[in-house]
């Protein structure tokens, strides 16, 4: 005689909750607002600005101008999310993860795109979230000046660049959910555009310093907005495409084949730092 089994009843699926190392409150999405708004003039000023402005007509001091401000304002935002909520252990795996991104990009030296730390800023914003993923790539970004000494008014683009890359990749959907190879998809994919995104707003920082008499593809004050857009695609054709590819297909790279191991590290750290859980300290027993 057979006799029938009873299926054992299956656990529900249970989406892990994501922690955030630093919650976004009003302010710091106020100030970060602000910060990318007042980013996006900087960077695209040459598209905006009529070729009869004061500003047009002083085309190369434009970017130092730019530059002074993006520092201000980037550490105001920087301040700012710090108050709300950025905490010592936050602030300890912010010093390790900046340090390591810092170290990491002198690797390859910008050789053929060669840059891991793009990857690195990719799987930190991802795990630790949007709030944390801007201050660390501006931090990082601004670590690494310093150690390659690559300090000049660039500097500041390339902070606010780095650190909307980084937040990018906290904003994706699917952060307590998608997991496996389907993550690893989404980031990968994502660091091959942002990749190109990096290199390109990083063109229109450096491209309006280039004098309009030394090349056709320089930015020209007096010429219109379609002809300055087809010089700066030409711009970016032959100056920077070559680096922005290496770049994408070295962060597509390591994101696949290092990044398993990466996510697990940094969510085991988070899960034992307990970011959200306040410090306390217990008095001395008599």
């Amino acid at each position: 005689m057979t006799t029938a089994h009873t299926p054992r009843p299956t656990r529900p699926t249970r989406a892990v909750r994501a922690v955030r190392a630093v919650p976004l409150g009003p302010r710091s999405l106020t100030a970060l607002g602000l910060v990318s708004a007042v980013g996006v003039v900087a960077f695209c000023w040459p598209f905006l600005a009529p070729p009869s402005s004061r500003l047009s007509a002083h085309a190369e001091d434009a970017p130092w101008l730019f530059a002074g401000l993006l520092v201000l304002l980037v550490a105001v935002v920087a301040a700012t999310i710090s108050e709300s909520g950025l905490g010592p252990k936050a602030v300890a795996m912010l010093g390790v993860l900046a340090a390591t991104g810092a170290a990491l990009r002198p690797i390859g030296a910008g050789t053929a795109g060669i840059e891991p730390m793009f990857f690195l800023m990719v799987l930190s914003g991802r795990v630790l979230g949007p709030g944390f993923g801007f201050v660390l790539g501006s931090v990082t970004m601004f670590a690494s000046a310093l150690l390659t000494g690559g300090v000049g008014p660039w500097m500041p683009f390339q902070m606010l660049a780095m650190g909307w890359f980084t937040m990018g990749a906290g904003l994706l959907p699917g952060r307590s959910r998608l997991r496996g190879r389907g993550e690893l998809l989404l980031l990968a994919g994502y660091g091959f555009v942002a990749a190109f995104a990096y290199g390109t707003v990083m063109n229109l920082a450096g491209w309006p310093f280039m004098g309009a008499l030394t090349s056709n593809i320089a930015f020209d004050p007096h010429a219109t907005v379609p002809a300055n857009l087809a010089r700066f695609a030409a711009y970016c054709l032959a100056t920077s495409m070559g680096w922005d590819l290496g770049r994408a297909l070295c962060t597509v790279l390591l994101t696949l084949f290092v990044g398993p191991a990466l996510l697990r590290a940094l969510r085991r750290a988070t899960r034992r730092a307990a970011f959200e859980t306040a410090v306390t300290f217990d008095a001395p027993a008599p």
